[in-house]
């Protein structure tokens, strides 16, 4: 059974930071690229930041300079560092997987993120 468990968020003070957690169980995680997204109340889910299989990162805009991802293959996990937090920042994060081979794709239940200004 495939599952990814987000942690880490909570609520933190403008300029403060944050490090949420994404581990996952059930897949092959090293042949998965992991994505984090996070959506607003009101708003359309949007893409935060990503790693690749190879370890190659990509980030909104929104966040470059701020945020940043990394991967622990040993421990199934992904790490979203959040610096500098927004109150803009506010939304449940949620991580996905997905397969670069097969195509799968996986969403953990979401942590929320609050940001006070």
């Amino acid at each position: 059974q495939v599952q990814l468990v987000e942690s880490g968020g909570g609520l933190v003070q403008a300029g403060g930071s944050l490090r949420l957690s994404c581990a996952a169980s059930g897949i092959m995680f090293s042949i998965n690229a992991i994505h984090w997204y996070r959506q607003a109340t009101g708003k359309q889910r949007e893409l935060v930041a990503g790693i690749g299989s190879g370890g190659t990162t990509n980030y909104a805009d929104s966040v470059k300079g701020r945020f940043t991802i990394s991967r622990d293959n040993a421990k199934n996990t992904v790490y979203l560092q959040m610096n500098s937090l927004k109150p803009e920042d506010t939304a449940v994060y949620y991580c996905n997987a997905l397969s670069e081979k097969y195509g799968s794709s996986n969403w953990g239940q979401g942590t929320q993120v609050t940001v006070s200004a």
